[in-house]
């Protein structure tokens, strides 16, 4: 992980981990981890919305290495980076590239910070050398198509509208035929911020994607779900939820710099199996990072690399 990507990390998970280093520091320096010690690990777990199931394996493995008699303060710190990497699976997996144009959903709640993901890696693939275009297929409200042309307009791309009120799956034929004509390389499509419990908005979701699937080979590529970190296990439910209506291919966890409940990332990659591609650190165009599970855990946890 890149030195700079990893510092943005780090200071976005500076609430979570002050919620988890500051309250084990000292048994992070102990000679004996205790029953005590357990319960302030337990505590600060959940407080940072691991959930309570992972908490409890995390802890009564931490238990049973301070029962043997083989674990100490600097083990602690070592044992619990052991357990979440081992939660966290493959999810700094690299994306998978495809012949273009390669299609993207993005979906996601209102207020989730989809729009500015799209901004954010709109900005990406053009730095990277792709010809890029972002759709505005959320038609439900004009300040979403507003705000989608914003950020296109700061990321240097184009944009494929059409009114408000239009039929979301129209906006989307329209995209692809554009980026065939064009060798567009990567389609960024915005869908309208549905709640999980909007069965209509959900049918209209999977129209998209046949309507995508029709007019390209394998399309959508990728559907990423939005989640705010600071929603906690709410967003938890949101995943399950869109899991559902579409097959969710990787998850965009944003606002995680101002949220204590970082831990989510862990809950979401274990209950799901979907793993995490990017988290948002900020309002930057770059401050969209690729998710590294051990620069996570890092900045969780601290030690002598955040210090």
């Amino acid at each position: 992980m890149a030195f700079d990507a990893f510092k943005k990390l780090v200071r976005g998970l500076a609430r979570t981990r002050e919620g988890i280093a500051s309250s084990l520091r000292l048994a992070f320096t102990s000679h004996v981890v205790d029953e005590a010690t357990l319960e302030e690990l337990e505590t600060s777990l959940l407080a940072a919305d691991i959930g309570p199931a992972l908490t409890q394996e995390i802890v009564e493995g931490v238990r049973r290495q301070a029962r043997a008699g083989t674990l100490d303060g600097s083990g602690l710190r070592e044992a619990l980076r052991a357990a979440l990497g081992a939660a966290l699976g493959e999810a700094g997996a690299a994306e998978t590239r495809v012949p273009p144009p390669r299609v993207v959903f993005i979906v996601g709640v209102n207020g989730g910070g989809k729009t500015t993901t799209i901004g954010k890696l709109a900005a990406r693939e053009q730095a990277s050398g792709r010809k890029v275009i972002v759709v505005a297929a959320d038609t439900f409200r004009a300040a979403a198509i507003d705000q989608l042309e914003r950020w296109a307009e700061r990321a240097g791309v184009e944009v494929v509208r059409h009114r408000e009120g239009s039929d979301p799956s129209a906006v989307v034929f329209d995209a692809l035929t554009a980026a065939r004509a064009r060798r567009v390389d990567t389609v960024l499509v915005d869908t309208a911020g549905r709640l999980h419990t909007k069965a209509p908005l959900m049918a209209e979701l999977q129209k998209m994607a046949r309507i995508a699937a029709r007019e390209i080979p394998g399309a959508p590529h990728e559907v990423l779900l939005v989640v705010d970190a600071t929603t906690g296990q709410n967003g938890l439910q949101q995943a399950r939820e869109f899991t559902k209506a579409a097959v969710i291919t990787g998850v965009v966890l944003t606002k995680l710099d101002g949220t204590a409940k970082g831990g989510v990332a862990l809950v979401i990659r274990r209950e799901l199996g979907v793993p995490i591609r990017y988290v948002g650190v900020g309002e930057g165009l770059d401050d969209l990072l690729d998710f590294d599970a051990a620069g996570y855990i890092d900045g969780l946890l601290g030690g002598e690399g955040v210090a």
